[in-house]
């Protein structure tokens, strides 16, 4: 069942939940004032995930990210080698030295585990085979690097940090990649309830390459015609969540496989709202 909500239930819902309130109490209050059960907690839902991507075009309105060939991102200087507009995909470089490169991987080695998804349906973690690497991370601030890192990553990504979720730091061996997906939560599978109901939807990434892969692990972004070859230091950028809640198809993206060496990637999602 959908509900249209007036501008006053929007930006009812928005204040509430920034102030943390919980998705059932945000339910019961609607309930109580006249909403249908099952109304109240999709409009509820909607609010936390966003829209279906293919219920109208994407609106791009402008992004958080300073303008300028030089950011400041807290502690270091980054630039912005490249930018596309549609959609919204930037390439930093000096992201990362790299001594915090190799302390990133150091700190990373002994914990890996093999990388997982979202199951679509269940929302619990899963093994599968289009992803294939092995993962760790970091709670906010965790270290005094990772707390540095933290901090910059948010700068540069102009989104507060207590929005972001912890650093995770993944490595591909030959032959292991991650298919084409989408790095938003899509609102049309059931299992995704259990990830947007604490900090909503993701709304951005940053991808930060941790070492020079000898060949293959680009970052590929088909329907834009774009490849990112990895470069220690580097990162790339991009957004798919709007001041309208819409997400954008187009950021659907791959790892390709690796076919020489390894690869490393540290990786920063945002949410819309705070992140516990």
């Amino acid at each position: 069942m959908t509900v249209a909500l007036d501008d006053s239930w929007r930006a009812w819902l928005h204040e509430n939940i920034e102030r943390g309130c919980s998705h059932e109490t945000m339910v019961a209050a609607m309930v109580g004032d006249g909403f249908d059960p099952e109304a109240a907690a999709t409009a509820v839902r909607t609010m936390l995930s966003g829209e279906l991507p293919t219920e109208s075009a994407y609106r791009y309105d402008p992004w958080p990210v300073a303008d300028g060939r030089v950011v400041q991102a807290y502690d270091r200087e980054v630039y912005a080698l490249l930018r596309l507009e549609r959609p919204q995909v930037i390439l930093f470089d000096n992201v990362l030295s790299s001594a915090e490169c190799d302390e990133v991987i150091a700190l990373s080695e002994g914990k890996l585990q093999p990388s997982t998804v979202v199951d679509p349906d269940t929302g619990q973690p899963a093994i599968v085979a289009h992803r294939s690497s092995a993962n760790t991370s970091f709670r906010i601030s965790e270290t005094p690097l990772i707390d540095r890192l933290d901090r910059r990553l948010s700068a540069l990504m102009n989104w507060p940090l207590e929005n972001g979720e912890g650093l995770q730091i993944l490595r591909y061996g030959v032959g292991e990649e991650f298919r084409s997906h989408f790095d938003y939560f899509p609102p049309d599978q059931p299992g995704h309830t259990t990830q947007i109901t604490v900090g909503g939807q993701r709304t951005a990434t940053l991808i930060v390459y941790l070492n020079d892969v000898a060949a293959g692990g680009e970052t590929v972004f088909a329907d834009a015609g774009v490849t990112v070859s990895p470069r220690r230091g580097q990162a790339v950028y991009f957004r798919y969540f709007n001041a309208r809640g819409q997400l954008d198809p187009a950021t659907k993206h791959a790892g390709a496989p690796v076919l020489s060496g390894e690869k490393w990637i540290m990786t920063k999602w945002m949410r819309r709202y705070r992140f516990p």
